[in-house]
């Protein structure tokens, strides 16, 4: 499982967001400067979020975007699963998949399994609230 640009892009924004929720509807511009992320790309985002009732938008001078609930409220696995569809490990695990034929006989499908519902519990374990209160830098791994 690799999360895509748009799934991390998105987190961003959810954090700049709430991190800015005291200050009403925020203007994409605004979040797109301090995130980084371009006009762009903010414009594919945010519809889908808007869409799917993650966070509200309103037109007009005073407009932009905030968050429809509390930060604690949003966990990150909803959020990926949102933008990704998916975060099985493997096709066969992915929601709707056609049933594996070597599923009966297939060795490496428990860890598959036990992988999943390991990425599943821990990403909904952690919300965005979550997020505002840690900010820690790793060393890139790679």
């Amino acid at each position: 499982m690799m999360i895509s640009s748009r799934g991390r892009y998105c987190l961003r924004v959810m954090i700049d967001l709430a991190e800015h929720q005291g200050e009403g509807y925020i203007p994409m511009r605004d979040v797109a400067e301090r995130q980084v992320i371009s006009l762009k790309y903010m414009e594919k985002i945010l519809p889908v979020l808007v869409k799917n009732n993650i966070v509200e938008g309103l037109q007009g001078k005073s407009g932009g975007y905030r968050l429809t609930r509390k930060p604690e409220e949003y966990t990150l696995g909803e959020i990926l699963r949102l933008t990704e569809g998916s975060l099985a490990p493997v096709a066969c695990l992915e929601c709707g998949a056609a049933p594996c034929d070597r599923a009966g006989e297939c060795r490496t499908l428990p860890v598959w399994t036990e992988l999943d519902r390991r990425i599943n519990e821990y990403l909904d374990s952690v919300t965005v609230a979550n997020l505002l209160k840690s900010v820690t830098v790793m060393d890139s791994i790679c």
